[in-house]
């Protein structure tokens, strides 16, 4: 039963002011609508959108956004009730501990640094790539890797996570900042995009709005494994397009919308968290989303969809050289580089958050919660992370293993949203300053609608997926579970329980 044990509300936050391990409350609503921008524009625009238009949806990726944007929003209100009830770092963890035990805990816990770490990880990848085809259409030959003996090493990654480390390191506030002007640039870059796209939109790109299904062009064990499991449960031929390709689609662009769980993951080190988390998070959800329609709709209209097909790693500046617009893929590339930057920038900052949090409570070594006196930051653990994602990023081909930042993302809402349930259950006396409209519904709703575009992410990624699981169980069983601080506090109640039980005893038998 240990591992059912849930932890009080009231210990979590006593944890996280603790002295040596507390954080700083320096964050304003500004930041954090900012903060969520800053990651999911770039991670959405500038990499999946073209991809899932190419391979999934065709034109139909505006409602494949739409679907992932809902699903977005719908779990989003039950952080934002979490959050407002229990503001400390480490979000969908620090939620499931306080509800549904620690096992469930550790798992969700686990798969948030499966999400951050590897998407932090795959768009540092990218973010290397996006500076050489920079360096290319400057004209300029600076080869993306050296070779180090065996080890091919792509620079690019290195660079831009040891800058943001090292911002991290030196205050969140500052890291706030650099973000703000970052993302002022890549919102004017997300509008030129949206502006001369429309220049170039012919109605008939449109049509057919849903491509009819395609069987796809994968064969043998290479076609199930890359079929969604939905398709796989319900013994459907692998194909493209068609009805099931929208959801397909929806559930790869929900990469573009991790960023509004990572900003949750910053509620201790926001000012006012009742009022500043709810606000911050619906205001950035709300301007991505708008963002994100007129980009796909634009993209999908300047060239047909099947021109987006046959690139070999469709992006935005694929369909602008379509057009001859040479000028515009210019400014384009120069913008996704800047879009990715501040993207790498708050998944760093999640990933040390949710690794700490995990920390304090003695799942992972303690040692690794440890803030710095001055600055009130993880600086050990944000190096430590950070070099774990340069050298990802650096030296594997980490992009194959993109679905599964959805799949832990996805994961994580599915527990949340029922969480809140369990949540009002046990604690009625809590009287958060966001409570999620229409009772059961809503969380109920959102759960769902998860659980279904987890079932539409392909076969392999669910493999992938299940091995991570069983990793993280193994830890869990030879060493969380042991150093946990709730197992140790309940073995020194239990402990100074003893001596007066047998004592009462005693007295009966005397």
């Amino acid at each position: 039963m240990q591992i059912l044990r849930t932890k009080p509300i009231e210990q979590t936050l006593a944890d996280s002011d603790e002295p040596g391990r507390r954080l700083k409350r320096s964050l304003s609503t500004w930041d954090l609508m900012i903060m969520g921008i800053a990651v999911a524009v770039g991670a959405g625009i500038f990499s999946v959108g073209a991809k899932a238009a190419a391979s999934f949806a065709g034109p139909a990726v505006t409602v494949s956004f739409a679907i992932a944007a809902v699903a977005c929003a719908l779990a989003i209100m039950c952080y934002a009730e979490f959050a407002t009830a229990i503001p400390v770092a480490g979000s969908a963890y620090v939620f499931t501990y306080a509800t549904m035990g620690e096992l469930l805990a550790w798992i969700i816990g686990w798969n948030l640094i499966l999400e951050l770490f590897t998407a932090g990880a795959v768009v540092a990848k990218y973010w290397g790539l996006y500076l050489s085809k920079v360096f290319a259409l400057a004209g300029l030959d600076v080869p993306a890797s050296v070779q180090l003996g065996p080890v091919e090493l792509v620079w690019g990654p290195f660079l831009i996570v040891a800058i943001f480390t090292a911002l991290l390191v030196l205050g969140t506030k500052l890291s706030a900042r650099v973000a703000n002007f970052f993302t002022v640039v890549k919102i004017a870059v997300v509008l030129f995009v949206i502006v001369v796209g429309f220049m170039y939109v012919k109605a008939q790109n449109y049509s057919p709005f849903v491509p009819a299904a395609v069987p796809s062009h994968a064969s043998g064990s290479t076609a199930v494994l890359q079929q969604s499991l939905f398709a796989f449960a319900t013994g459907s031929a692998p194909a493209q397009y068609g009805l099931l390709g929208v959801f397909g689609g929806a559930a790869l662009v929900f990469f573009a919308f991790i960023g509004f769980d990572v900003v949750a993951t910053s509620a201790e080190e926001v000012k006012d968290p009742q009022k500043t988390l709810p606000r911050g998070i619906f205001a950035g959800l709300g301007a991505v989303t708008l963002l994100y329609i007129l980009v796909s709709l634009a993209l999908t209209g300047m060239v047909p969809y099947t021109t987006l097909a046959a690139a070999d790693q469709p992006t935005l500046t694929t369909a602008f050289e379509a057009v001859g617009n040479t000028g515009a893929a210019k400014v384009i590339a120069f913008g996704s580089l800047v879009g990715l930057t501040t993207v790498i920038m708050v998944l760093l900052m999640g990933f040390a958050r949710v690794v700490l949090a995990m920390s304090r409570d003695g799942l992972l070594p303690r040692a690794l919660s440890v803030t710095s006196e001055k600055r009130s930051t993880p600086a050990r653990l944000q190096i430590l992370c950070g070099a774990l994602v340069a050298l990802v990023a650096g030296l594997t081909q980490v992009d194959v293993l993109e679905e599964m930042i959805n799949i832990g993302t996805l994961s994580a809402f599915v527990v949340v949203s029922l969480g809140i349930i369990v949540l009002r259950r046990r604690r009625p006396d809590l009287k958060p300053s966001f409570r999620v409209p229409f009772g059961k519904v809503i969380p109920i709703v959102s759960a769902v609608l998860c659980l279904y575009l987890m079932t539409n992410l392909a076969v392999e990624t669910w493999i992938y997926w299940a091995g991570w699981v069983v990793i993280g169980l193994i830890i869990y069983f030879s060493y969380g579970r042991r150093h946990s601080r709730l197992n140790e506090r309940f073995t020194e109640a239990r402990q100074a329980v003893a001596p007066e039980a047998a004592e009462r005893v005693t007295s009966r038998e005397s």
